[in-house]
């Protein structure tokens, strides 16, 4: 498949694009640049920021080259959208430092070798705009009518905008203008809940300059509810190891729902397309090895090989019954938990993350969805004998969340 807009099609990628004929055309006889921005408003990528790296890979392989844009000036501001709040203000220093954590992280999965791939900070022009001359020259060109029926800003209205989000749609747009006057670049990429804030860098091109550029917005990783992938109880699912270890990750697509899994390996991974609709989606054996798959693609991907088979390896041991707690998830909780020689079964779930609070991990228990050591626990009461602890228990909860807890 020699043009990647093809392939995009193909694997379900493209969600809207400002003009398919032309954007076609454009990536099957030149070789472009094009952007992507991520804000570092953390100090690690999460899955969210997975299917940018995905596109990102694909098209660079294809020939073109990736702008990589971090939001060193748009993270101080905050992007309003999918957000019902005001997104916590970060100091400088924090973005700095999370912008250098973006960098290492996005270099395993792109070749930024001999300027394959461009990082840049749009720190470097938006921190020092001359506040009325941006009015004068940006500014201009936007409808405050027309950006109110944004989705972006539609949905926190009614909760409430502040004016320094209502900056980030000019700040994005004058983004796309920049990278086009300095280094060509011809198209920006995004998930599709930010197609209002690439519109408005396609339009300004073409009102200060005259230039034709293009945008193109992916499907955004989402469960069947339309809920964003990438949340467990324990909160994101980052790409960083020391966040998510490697074996969280890959049991995080190892239990994903039925209905996902051949959605997720077209997005996410090289899967030859006609082996995920072989698929027999009525056989559980052949949708458990798939999610299998995709959990073992994504996790050599984001970690590295010898992590995904030792991912693998745990999982299989751990589900075949003899449970081989050494790559597993774990948690040394703190002596003070100790009372009367053990530590109280609740405080234990709460201290591992396995529960977010003692209420919940009552309910758990007397649900009858916990057990250390293969025997169950019915009783709120229990404790874990500091002694079993010294050693390490292996703590089960439901059918498929297996975690080590010691002293």
């Amino acid at each position: 498949m020699d043009n990647v807009f093809d392939l995009f099609k193909e694997r379900g990628l493209i969600a809207q694009v400002t003009d398919e004929e032309k954007v076609r055309e454009l990536l099957g006889k030149e070789k472009i640049t094009f952007y992507t921005g991520y804000d570092p408003t953390a100090d690690s990528l999460h899955v969210g920021h997975f299917m940018q790296l995905v596109i990102m890979r694909h098209m660079q392989r294809a020939g073109h080259r990736p702008i990589v844009l971090l939001g060193g000036g748009t993270t101080m501001v905050g992007d309003p959208t999918g957000k019902t709040d005001m997104r916590k203000m970060l100091t400088k220093e924090q973005i700095a430092h999370n912008v250098e954590r973006f960098k290492k992280q996005m270099s395993k999965f792109i070749d930024v070798s001999d300027g394959s791939a461009l990082f840049v900070n749009n720190a470097d022009w938006l921190l020092n705009l001359n506040y009325v001359d941006f009015l004068r020259e940006i500014g201009v060109h936007f409808s405050v009518n027309k950006m109110l029926t944004a989705e972006c800003f539609k949905t926190r209205l009614e909760r409430g905008l502040s004016f320094i989000e209502f900056n980030y749609m000019l700040m994005q747009s004058y983004d796309f203008l920049t990278l086009a006057r300095d280094y060509g670049c011809k198209m920006q990429f995004g998930g599709n809940d930010q197609w209002s804030n690439i519109i408005g860098g396609v339009e300004l091109n073409r009102r200060c300059d005259q230039r034709e550029v293009y945008g193109m917005t992916f499907t955004l990783l989402t469960t069947r509810e339309g809920k964003k992938m990438g949340k467990t109880e324990k909160g994101a699912v980052w790409l960083d190891p020391e966040k998510t270890s490697p074996y969280e990750f890959f049991q995080y697509w190892r239990n994903i729902d039925d209905a996902e899994v051949q959605n997720c390996l077209k997005l996410l991974t090289d899967v030859p397309v006609k082996d995920i609709e072989a698929i027999d989606m009525t056989s559980g054996s052949d949708i458990n090895a798939a999610k299998e798959l995709l959990a073992y693609e994504l996790t050599r991907l984001v970690h590295s090989e010898e992590e995904a088979e030792k991912a693998r390896a745990t999982a299989r041991s751990l589900f075949g019954g003899a449970a081989d707690a050494e790559h597993m998830p774990s948690t040394v909780l703190d002596a003070s938990l100790v009372a009367n020689g053990g530590v109280g079964i609740l405080d234990a779930l709460v201290a591992a993350g396995l529960a977010p609070s003692k209420g919940e991990a009552r309910r758990l228990v007397q649900q009858g969805g916990i057990s250390v050591d293969g025997e169950k626990v019915s009783d709120p009461t229990a404790a874990i004998p500091a002694e079993a602890l010294a050693a390490g228990v292996v703590v089960k909860k439901g059918k498929k969340v297996y975690h080590k807890i010691s002293l």
